[in-house]
């Protein structure tokens, strides 16, 4: 199953691991489809490639970490 989200990361985690860290405990694999990073802000566009509830869990663990997560509906190329 695929997830296509949006990461907003507050300044205190743009150059933590969060994604990878994420990734490996739940067995998911992330496609950086876009991203934008400065040194207050960090933006990401993510598709996740997993199990459904692997994928759940790995939202919940971005969103506990203090990264905004919103779903992404349709073509996220632009």
């Amino acid at each position: 199953m695929k997830k296509r989200i949006k990461l907003t990361f507050p300044q205190n985690l743009i150059k933590e691991p969060v994604i990878f860290t994420v990734a490996r405990k739940y067995d998911i694999i992330p496609n950086i489809r876009r991203a934008r990073v400065t040194e207050t802000i960090g933006e990401m566009v993510l598709e996740l490639d997993g199990e459904e509830e692997n994928l759940d869990n790995s939202i919940q663990a971005l969103r506990d970490a203090g990264v905004e997560v919103e779903l992404v509906e349709g073509d996220i190329i632009q």
